[in-house]
């Protein structure tokens, strides 16, 4: 996308997600939509929110902010709440009312879809040279098109046929890609790096496919569950409050032992400051467990990938010979 009026609303030192958002809703390519959703995960996305309202206060608009307390009688309570009236507009544009027992045939469906995203990841993770991360990626973001049931189904297909797949395991360099939740990379990024010699065995590209851990809940209060499960089964990130400074970097370091990975890419959209704030404490921890690591930026429009791969593949064959 060629971002030509976006520019106009948004300084230079920031990422391309607000200046594309806008560029689309500007050039009429997102007329279809009832409403847009803008979740608590940097300042850049609440500023873009509140221009979306003086730009079209005809359309339904909600910043959905989360949690950084997680008792349940406070941060719990507190994300109810917004759970709430998060429903009471869906409700609006919808024109009818969203019963418990809906949501909770909702939470069994998509609780089935991640325990087939979760299968996805760790057949990856066990046969990387059969489930390459370019295809992966993909997969995941058919589901954000996609009606749950039949990306479930997709998963299941796509399991099945990556595993009669009769493809050649190479001396590939595991690595762990962290950076990239939220403005994701372009295709030929992830083929990129893999192409110079990285099997990608995790990542967290299109982290709402597996943002909860294990399954929801599905009997008692629907809303009461899924806060419940945010505040204490969620995946880390940057974007999540992390109180206890110690575990700070943890989760990378377990899920580095966890795949089996060799080395850790972070590779982070330009200006992303939730990810790049994290990536000095983030690194540190995986510094202090001897993990190698390297790092480089990107944008969702990034063209030229031949410095990407020389840096992957450098740090592929620094794992190889000396590690």
């Amino acid at each position: 996308l060629e971002v030509i009026h976006g520019d106009a609303y948004y300084q230079s030192y920031i990422c391309r997600i607000p200046r594309s958002t806008i560029e689309l809703a500007i050039t009429k390519r997102i007329d279809f939509v009832d409403g847009m959703l803008f979740p608590s995960i940097c300042d850049v996305i609440r500023n873009l929110s509140g221009m979306w309202k003086l730009m079209f206060p005809g359309v339904y608009a909600r910043y959905f902010d989360v949690p950084q307390n997680y008792v349940n009688e406070i941060g719990g309570n507190y994300y109810r709440q917004e759970l709430v009236e998060l429903k009471e507009g869906l409700e609006r544009i919808a024109g009818r009312e969203i019963t418990d027992e809906a949501l909770r045939r909702s939470i069994a469906v998509y609780n089935e879809n991640r325990r087939l995203v979760s299968a996805v990841y760790d057949f990856r993770a066990k046969a990387p040279w059969k489930a390459p991360s370019w295809e992966v990626y993909l997969l995941m973001r058919a589901g954000m098109l996609l009606p749950v049931e039949e990306h479930s189904q997709v998963l299941q297909d796509y399991l099945a046929a990556a595993e009669a797949e009769d493809r050649p395991m190479k001396d590939n360099c595991r690595v762990i890609l962290q950076g990239s939740f939220c403005e994701q990379p372009p295709l030929n990024l992830v083929k990129s790096i893999e192409m110079a010699g990285c099997y990608i065995v995790d990542d967290d590209y299109m982290l709402v496919t597996r943002w909860l851990k294990g399954d929801c809940p599905v009997d008692g209060d629907p809303l009461g569950n899924l806060a419940t499960k945010f505040l204490h089964e969620s995946v880390d990130t940057a974007a999540k409050y992390e109180p206890d400074g110690t575990r700070k970097g943890q989760y990378l370091v377990e899920a580095v032992k966890e795949r089996g990975a060799e080395g850790v890419i972070f590779a982070a959209p330009s200006f992303c400051d939730p990810a790049l704030l994290d990536r000095p404490m983030l690194a540190r921890a995986l510094s202090d467990a001897d993990v190698p690591h390297i790092s480089f930026k990107y944008a969702e429009n990034s063209g030229q990938m031949q410095p990407i791969r020389e840096q992957a593949g450098t740090f592929a064959d620094t794992i190889k010979l000396w590690s």
